[in-house]
C-alpha cells in the first residue's frame, strides 16, 4: 500500500496575506505556519504533499514556499481556477469568488491515487493529528463491509481553538458513542466566555458552549473514492447554484451528505493539541509565544528546515 499523501488547500494564501512575500514569520528561524504542518507531515511518514494553489501565484508560491521542502518530501501542485468546471458549465458573469473547498479538493484528482489527508495552509494543527491520521489511513481498509467509504477527521476541543481577540467560525461536531461523526453544525460567531464559549451569529440561535465540544478544522482523511462523489455532487451544486455569485461548494457539506446517504462513515480522531491561526492581527504575538514554548519543550527544533 502506498504511503498516504497530504493535500494542502493553499489557493487563497496570496489574497489573504496581501501577497505571498508578506507572509508573517512566527517561528524562531523565520518559519511560517505552513512550515510546521509540512514538518509534522514528514515526521509522521506521509509520502508526498500536493498543494492546491491558483495559477497566478504558481511562480511566487514555488519560490517563497515550495523551495523550503525540496529534497525533503515529494511535492506536486494542482490548480484551482474558476473556469475549471464540468462540461456544460461556464463561469457566470460577475463571479470572482472561488468555488469552495470541495472544488479545491476535486482539482487534485489527477495527482492522488492513495489515501490522503487534507488541511488548510494557514492553520497550525499540532503534531498529534498528523500522526493519528497517518496511522489511520495506513492501517484501515478503504471501505466498511457495508460499502461505506472509510473516512476520518481530526477533531479538536473547542477550548483549544478560540481567539482572545474576536470571534471565530467553527464546525461543532455531533459524534456518536462509537466515535463516528454524525454531523457538523456550522457556528459562525463563537466567542470565548470564561472556560467556555458562546455563539451569537445573527440569524443563528444563541448557544452556550462548554468548550469541550469537538470541532472540525478541515483536517480530513479521505480515500480516493471521494473524488467520484465530489464530481457528482459538484455537478448538482452547479445546477442548483450556478447563478448565485457567492455560493461555495464546501467539503463539510459534502461529508454531511455522504454520511446521511450512508455512503461514508467518518471516524473522529480526537487531538488534545492547541490550534493556532492568525485570524486577527493581534493574534500573532500569542502564536509566536506558543510556538516558542513548543520549541523550548523540544516539540520542534529551533530551525525546522535551516531556512
Amino acid at each position: 500500500m502506498p504511503k498516504p499523501a497530504l493535500l494542502v488547500l493553499a489557493a487563497g494564501m496570496g489574497s489573504r496575506y496581501g501577497g505571498l512575500k508578506q507572509l508573517d514569520p512566527v517561528g524562531p528561524d523565520g518559519e511560517i505556519i505552513i512550515d510546521y504542518s509540512i514538518y509534522d507531515t514528514i515526521r509522521a511518514g506521509f509520502g508526498k504533499v500536493v498543494f492546491v494553489i491558483r495559477r497566478d501565484i504558481e511562480e511566487i508560491f514555488k519560490k517563497v514556499i515550495g523551495t523550503r521542502y525540496e529534497n525533503k518530501i515529494a511535492i506536486e501542485y494542482a490548480f484551482q481556477e474558476l473556469d475549471n468546471l464540468p462540461e456544460g458549465f461556464s463561469v457566470p458573469d460577475g463571479r470572482t469568488k472561488p468555488w469552495g473547498t470541495g472544488h479545491a479538493i476535486l482539482m487534485a484528482e489527477n495527482f492522488i491515487n492513495e489515501p490522503f489527508a487534507v488541511i488548510n495552509a494557514d492553520d497550525f494543527y499540532g503534531c498529534s493529528g498528523f500522526t493519528m491520521l497517518y496511522d489511520y489511513l495506513s492501517t484501515t481498509e478503504p471501505a466498511f463491509e457495508d460499502g461505506a467509504a472509510n473516512f476520518a477527521m481530526v477533531g479538536y476541543y473547542l477550548r483549544n481553538t478560540l481567539s482572545d481577540n474576536g470571534t471565530v467560525a467553527r464546525g461543532v461536531c455531533a459524534v456518536d458513542s462509537n466515535d463516528f461523526l454524525e454531523g457538523v453544525d456550522e457556528c459562525t460567531k463563537i466567542e470565548r466566555k470564561g472556560k467556555g464559549a458562546f455563539n451569537t451569529a445573527e440569524g443563528e440561535a444563541y448557544v452556550d458552549l462548554t468548550g469541550d465540544e469537538i470541532v472540525s478544522l478541515n483536517f480530513w482523511g479521505f480515500q480516493p473514492s471521494i473524488f467520484n462523489e465530489l464530481r457528482s455532487l459538484f455537478g448538482m451544486f452547479l445546477t442548483e447554484n450556478h447563478e448565485n455569485l457567492k455560493s461555495e461548494f464546501f467539503i463539510p457539506t459534502v461529508v454531511d451528505e455522504l454520511i446521511r446517504d450512508a455512503k461514508a462513515k467518518v471516524s473522529v480522531l480526537r487531538s488534545e493539541d492547541k490550534w493556532f491561526g492568525i485570524t486577527y492581527k493581534d493574534d500573532k504575538p500569542s502564536v509566536v509565544s506558543e510556538i516558542r514554548t513548543l520549541v523550548e519543550r523540544g516539540a520542534y527544533p529551533e530551525a525546522l528546515f535551516a531556512l
